[in-house]
């Protein structure tokens, strides 16, 4: 039934959704990435210039959404095992960066005038760094199998866990303070708000344990038969659990956290994050055109100055204080410097991290305008930094000379070719019986094989011979870009003609333009039904065309011919 009261709201947000989209295809030009176009078009449509944002609730409920499922998949990388392979080198220089950055940005802060709690938010605001943009331009320079790219991803990954429990503790603590007024009425009665919050808490965690222990991974064994309902489960769960934690008085962020630490320990987290990446950068539209909006620009020109000076610090502070923690764990300073010019903007969460305190009431909304144009200013210049960082590092290096170590142990383990755990040899797409027959073939050969395939059923066959295996759907650039290709010699699509929701014509080019996206290098074969389909693919990078049935007719022919004599 049609609704006349929503249609002002309809056609407010798919305005603002193509505005949105402008600005980006504009942004494109001067290589700018979305986040920076998004608080642009929050500006322009806000009060101060078109007046077009009405509809504040509707985006802010938007906005609550995005900010669940960016911790669900936050909380998907919270898997113990990759916690543990992160490795001393990532922990050390992440907690590193993170306590030089945030105790000196502090100094700062108290040096330009802020209160000590506005400059301890806006410390550690300054202290994380961006893991879209960082993965995504590494990606384009095709460096993120760099060593510098690796330290980098390490970091990242410790700094995403340290702000997102700087998230939840405060948001426990703005719950607290919010049930003052009941605690002090409850006391009376022998009870109090804190005790509901830490029995919810509890009992959250124990339903998480539950969960992982029994539950996940037969539960979405069953759901992975279908990547949609994939899709629709993990948001349905992510939501679902920021709706319970919030109810409980514990926030959204500790929910969404929560629903995607109890998928992190599943063989489709990585699918699962793949899939939902889209959909996440989507309804952070909606976070950053509200962030945009609620700016007071009468009153930014005041906060220009402080905003130099801390981006100053964010893009020439952070790359010297990695590359001095490098330089100290045994590294070239080459590598700490292209490894800290990656890291100097702010994050995305940096400016959710100040949203949270702001509506909290813990810092002014002048606060967070001050670290919304720190973001706007770091993140729009990091971005041509890393693209000429290697020119940078040319013009400085003669100063980088005191941070050189004359014997860099560390980096030459690892680069060492026989560094254990270096990766795989061949990467298989499709695990059917053909998939299968070509995995058992270079397996006797002494290869090391990884197999990708969105069938549970196919998945378990597989490690049945004893062969590593990834869960996901290689027609998705977001999960081929998070397979581990450094050292492949070949990626081998052996998914058979017509199999799956796309057809070979349109299977094919996804999964190729992928490869191309994240600078794979080696061998590349697909699977057709007739040879002559193959010339497309070719023209897109593939390799080597595999013809599964005309192969096998011509080496049934040969046998046969050797058979009587010819």
């Amino acid at each position: 039934m049609h609704d006349a009261s929503l249609a002002p709201v309809f056609f407010e947000i798919a305005l603002l959704v193509l505005m949105a989209a402008a600005l980006g295809l504009a942004g494109l030009s001067l290589r700018q990435p979305l986040v920076v176009a998004f608080i642009a078009a929050g500006i322009l449509a806000g009060p101060d210039v078109l007046g077009l944002v009405q509809s504040e609730a509707y985006i802010a409920l938007l906005s609550q959404i995005s900010i669940a499922v960016l911790l669900f998949l936050v909380g998907l990388k919270l898997d113990v095992m990759l916690i543990r392979s992160l490795g001393a080198v990532a922990v050390v220089a992440g907690i590193g960066q993170m306590a030089f950055t945030s105790g000196l940005g502090y100094g700062i802060g108290l040096m330009l005038g802020l209160t000590p709690v506005a400059a301890l938010y806006v410390a550690l605001g300054l202290a994380f760094s961006s893991t879209i943009i960082i993965v995504k331009l590494l990606s384009d320079k095709h460096e993120i199998d760099a060593l510098h790219g690796r330290i980098a991803l390490g970091i990242l990954i410790v700094q995403d866990i340290a702000v997102v429990l700087a998230m939840v503790v405060v948001a426990a603590i703005g719950a607290g303070s919010s049930h003052g007024a009941a605690d002090a009425a409850a006391a009376a009665h022998g009870g109090g708000a804190l005790w509901v919050l830490l029995l919810g808490a509890v009992s959250i965690l124990a339903a998480v344990w539950v969960f992982v222990r029994w539950l996940a991974a037969p539960l979405l064994g069953l759901i992975a038969r279908s990547p949609e309902l994939v899709v629709i489960f993990s948001v349905g769960w992510a939501a679902g659990f920021a709706a319970l934690a919030d109810v409980a008085g514990l926030g959204k962020e500790l929910g969404g956290l929560a629903a995607g630490v109890s998928l992190a320990s599943t063989p489709f987290r990585d699918a699962i994050g793949a899939r939902l990446a889209p959909l996440r950068d989507f309804l952070l539209l909606f976070f950053f055109l509200s962030l945009g909006a609620g700016l007071d620009l009468n009153g930014l020109g005041a906060q220009l100055g402080p905003a130099l000076v801390l981006s100053a610090f964010v893009l020439i502070g952070k790359p010297v204080i990695v590359t001095a923690i490098m330089g100290v764990l045994g590294y070239r300073a080459r590598t700490g410097f292209l490894a800290g010019i990656t890291l100097g903007q702010i994050s995305e969460f940096s400016l959710i991290f100040l949203a949270l305190g702001v509506s909290l009431g813990h810092v002014g909304a002048e606060t967070g305008a001050l670290v919304t144009l720190v973001g706007l200013i770091t993140i729009g210049l990091s971005v041509y930094a890393i693209g000429y960082a290697h020119r940078l590092h040319s013009l400085a290096e003669p100063m980088l000379r005191w941070f050189e170590r004359p014997n860099p142990i560390s980096e030459e383990r690892e680069d060492s070719p026989d560094r254990p755990g270096a990766g795989y040899d061949f990467v298989i797409l499709g695990l059917g019986r053909y998939g299968c027959r070509i995995g058992q073939g270079l397996k006797a050969r002494g290869f090391r094989i990884l197999g990708v395939d969105f069938d549970p059923e196919a998945l378990r066959n597989w490690r049945e011979m004893g062969l590593d295996a990834h869960f996901g759907d290689a027609t998705d650039p977001e999960f081929v870009a998070h397979l581990p290709l450094r050292g492949v010699k070949a990626v081998i699509s052996a998914v058979p003609p017509g199999r799956g929701a796309l057809s070979d014509a349109d299977r094919h080019p996804a999964f190729l333009h992928a490869l191309r996206a994240v600078g794979f290098g080696g061998e590349v074969a697909v699977t057709v039904n007739h040879r002559a389909e193959g010339e497309p693919f070719v023209a897109l990078g593939a390799t080597l065309i595999l013809a599964p049935f005309e192969d096998a007719a011509e080496s049934a022919a040969q046998k046969i011919a050797e058979s009587c004599g010819y």
